[in-house]
């Protein structure tokens, strides 16, 4: 697992207004200009979060004329699930590793 791109994607979901983001998406594409009224928050801010998103694979973006559309990448989903399990699931064996070479 590539620790970088594990940290890339846990990014992607520590920030509130990305998370606001992310809720306002799951309805489907929205262009910025929406997200913008939605959020009350600056376009600088919001490309900001939108680059962390879309770095992460969570996000995909397209532009149209001036605006870019964004929508949850079903695809980036599926590998932020996998990196979360890969994470979090117990050893087969059910041994305990220390920490910290305890």
């Amino acid at each position: 697992m590539d620790v970088q791109k594990t940290a890339m994607i846990f990014k992607a979901f520590c920030d509130e207004n990305r998370i606001r983001i992310l809720k306002l998406l799951c309805s489907g594409e929205k262009c910025a200009c929406k997200l913008l009224e939605e959020m009350s928050i600056s376009q600088p801010t919001l490309s900001h979060h939108m680059k962390i998103l879309c770095d992460s694979g969570i996000v995909v973006g397209r532009k149209e004329g001036k605006w870019m559309h964004y929508s949850i990448s079903a695809e980036g989903v599926q590998i932020a699930k996998d990196h979360f399990t890969a994470l979090t699931t117990v050893s087969p064996n059910g041994a305990v590793k220390p920490c910290r070479g305890e």
